[in-house]
């Protein structure tokens, strides 16, 4: 059986790995989906991301702050059924605001230099995703939990 410890190894592993999360936000019972460039915090209690203010997902997200955020190491392969991991992370989305947004606006960029005019635009918001519990599935079926302390 695999170990909690051994289990955020694999979504440390994973989540330097991958640039791109697919996020799931709803409005009046109607799912949306929105590919986003994601940050994940070291100790994991955090996913981040940046999106424009005008977007139907940072909307669903203000009326429904409610949030899943999926990573997978998929690349489109017969194989994949069998060695892909893909893992759900579960959580409440807030903009950040305020002396902590230049901090975490930072270490973001270090993952995604490429977008540093698109976060620092005015009419974007870098959002933080705390994350409740992580859902990983590998070998096609295989689901493991990890729910993370308040």
């Amino acid at each position: 059986m695999e170990t909690n410890e051994h289990f955020r190894e694999r979504l440390a592993e994973l989540f330097t790995s991958q640039k791109l999360a697919a996020l799931s936000t709803h409005n009046a019972g109607q799912p949306y989906a929105s590919l986003v460039a994601f940050y994940a915090a070291a100790d994991l209690k955090h996913i981040y991301f940046a999106t424009p203010k005008t977007t139907r997902k940072y909307a669903n997200l203000t009326a429904d702050n409610r949030v899943a955020v999926m990573v997978n190491s998929s690349t489109n392969e017969t194989s994949d059924f069998h060695q892909a991991i893909s893992v759900t992370a579960i959580g409440r989305a807030q903009e950040i605001v305020g002396a902590d947004k230049e901090t975490i606006l930072c270490q973001y960029l270090a993952k995604h230099p490429h977008l540093d005019d698109f976060v620092r635009s005015p009419t974007c918001a870098l959002v933080r995703v705390t994350v409740d519990s992580y859902f990983l599935v590998k070998n096609f079926q295989n689901v493991m939990e990890l729910h993370l302390e308040s």
